[in-house]
């Protein structure tokens, strides 16, 4: 009898779906290099105020300080950026984002004038209210990282020995979910997350549908908030070895527009991590309505990573969205594999 893994891998070869073509299409390392020289770039375009905020120890506390909500934050705002600036923090955002990515970050941006017209404070609801901030030296042949933070959006990326790159949490917001009036009537920044969640669903039987659904009531937000420490999330849903293979379809689609996020080679070594893991152990669950316009949350989890969507505030109009690895969220796993091997690089 084939165990329940070579179920799982027999499923997505039917379906033609393995999530990566093979291990050795894994990222040359190109991501780390044009990141180091996008930040290279950008702090020599910077006055001596503007270095001091924007740059922070490695180590610093702040680099885990992260979160998705309108508040104080540390590092340095497009808002006090001359044009140049800006257009190198563009470029700095592009060498770890696909161009997928950043027309998503780009509408989320949006969507501040859009709370604008409809009230919002400007203060507050500002699209120049988005900060850069740097940690750790990228010349130097030790860990840094960089954030890209503001209401909606923090992307964290971490670099380790040169070459790999971790870049969770990533967490992307929309509010609104969709644009209904007003110049942006008709934008919905995360349409396909939601889209093919609820193309997934609708496509379980009975049966399946029993197994995938953990609440007929959504939760208020995302279950792991802006927790620093994630354990994998239980119930896990329905298991991807009880899915049809059009089903598997849909799940890898939809754990793919995630990915797609991310810069190609940033995707393809979380794709290739994906695959050698033990694919059985991938579940999605859902909770709430399967009804447009009514609140309903999903999360696709793994053995080592965790998606989760919620679209419950503001009538089921707003949308939260992340990306977490649960021993990888701001490249723990790589760090400890480094000072492992090189003790002397404290």
């Amino acid at each position: 009898m084939r165990s329940i893994r070579r179920i799982a891998l027999a499923s997505l070869v039917l379906a033609g779906l393995l999530l990566v073509p093979a291990l050795e299409s894994a990222p040359t390392g190109s991501a780390a290099t044009e990141m180091s020289d996008a930040v290279g770039a950008l702090l020599a375009s910077l006055s001596p105020e503007q270095r001091s905020a924007i740059h922070f120890p490695f180590a610093d506390a702040e680099r885990l300080n992260w979160h998705f909500i309108p508040r104080e934050r540390r590092g340095l705002p497009l808002r006090d950026m001359n044009g140049e600036q800006r257009e190198l923090t563009r470029a700095l955002l592009e060498t770890g984002l696909s161009p997928h990515g950043t027309r998503k970050v780009d509408d989320i941006i949006a969507l501040e004038l859009v709370l604008r017209e409809l009230g919002g404070n400007p203060e507050v609801r500002d699209p120049e209210l988005y900060f850069v901030s740097i940690f750790g030296d990228p010349t130097a042949q030790r860990p840094w990282g960089w954030r890209f933070e503001g209401h909606h959006l923090s992307l964290n990326f971490t670099v380790v020995d040169g070459a790999p790159v971790a870049w969770a949490p990533a967490f992307l917001g929309a509010n609104p979910a969709e644009v209904r009036e007003g110049s942006r009537a008709g934008l919905r920044a995360l349409a396909p997350e939601e889209d093919l969640a609820r193309e997934l669903v609708r496509s379980l039987d009975g049966g399946q549908r029993a197994q995938a659904l953990v609440d007929t009531e959504a939760p208020r937000d995302i279950i792991t908030g802006n927790a620093l420490d994630i354990d994998p999330l239980e119930p896990a849903g329905i298991s991807i070895t009880d899915l049809r293979p059009d089903q598997v379809d849909a799940l890898v689609r939809l754990i793919d527009e995630y990915l797609s996020r991310m810069a190609d080679d940033l995707a393809a070594s979380r794709r290739a991590r994906i695959e050698a893991s033990d694919l059985s152990r991938i579940g999605f669950a859902w909770a709430g309505s399967l009804e447009v316009g009514e609140p309903h949350y999903y999360r696709v989890q793994g053995p080592t990573f965790l998606i989760e969507y919620d679209n419950t505030q503001n009538d089921a109009n707003h949308i939260h969205s992340v990306w977490r690895d649960f021993d990888g969220d701001f490249g723990r796993d790589l760090l400890r594999e480094h000072y492992r091997d090189a003790p002397h690089a404290h």
